[in-house]
């Protein structure tokens, strides 16, 4: 057994360290395990290589997660301007369905609205000594636009035993906003009941005035 005696008692006793020594033999021994020069270059290349890959990998993660935000606001943006197109489509659809559904409506209750208009100003402008015998409209030619409103081409067939009250008749039938264009089709002289008449079709196109119509605010019209 052995006794350890403290000749200073103030100070810490420290740990023995053993000193440090460069091994230069080991040195010396790696330099003559690489005697081929082709040999060490090779191994310089794959430890060089190496070497680029780790820092090469290491900067691009480094780059990578600086990008990571720029990366989830771009992919939040895109989705948000999904979310736009989509809703920006269901709209389009909803108005063109809308859009659908009132011509449908205007073409099934257009004629309700036409023939007051067309029976009003035709008598209107009917002279004395003349009178119909049949009024029309003429079918439109065929459209290949399905969606167009089609011209109303009204015919109106009459007699009158005054030329001039046929020639009044036709100015009197512009005067009003809703028929224009009116022309003849034709005008002969016929004899009926023993008398001289002149029998005359006329066509004349229906336009809708504008100027002419009422509206009510949409409000008033639900309430009442």
């Amino acid at each position: 057994m052995m006794i350890n005696v403290n000749l200073r008692p103030g100070a810490k006793r420290g740990v023995a360290r053993p000193a440090f020594r460069f091994n230069f033999d080991a040195v010396r021994g790696l330099g003559s395990r690489f005697k081929d020069p082709l040999k060490a270059l090779v191994i310089l290349s794959w430890v060089a290589a190496i070497g680029f890959l780790g820092f090469t990998w290491y900067r691009s993660a480094s780059q990578l997660r600086r990008l990571e935000p720029e990366l989830e606001a771009a992919r939040s943006e895109h989705q948000r301007y999904q979310d736009f197109l989509e809703s920006k489509r269901r709209e389009e659809a909803t108005r063109d369905s809308v859009l659908g559904q009132i011509r449908t409506i205007r073409g099934v209750d257009g004629e309700r609205f036409i023939w007051p208009h067309i029976l009003d100003e035709v008598s209107l402008a009917l002279p004395d000594y003349t009178w119909l015998i049949d009024l029309s409209t003429v079918p439109p030619p065929i459209s290949i636009d399905s969606t167009a409103a089609a011209d109303v081409t009204v015919q109106i067939t009459g007699r009158t035993v005054d030329v001039q009250g046929y020639t009044r008749f036709m100015r009197q039938l512009e005067a009003p906003p809703w028929l224009e264009n009116v022309v003849t089709v034709s005008a002969t002289t016929v004899v009926e009941q023993g008398r001289a008449v002149t029998a005359f079709i006329l066509q004349a196109s229906f336009i809708e005035d504008s100027t002419s119509l009422r509206t009510r605010p949409v409000a008033e019209s639900v309430v009442r």
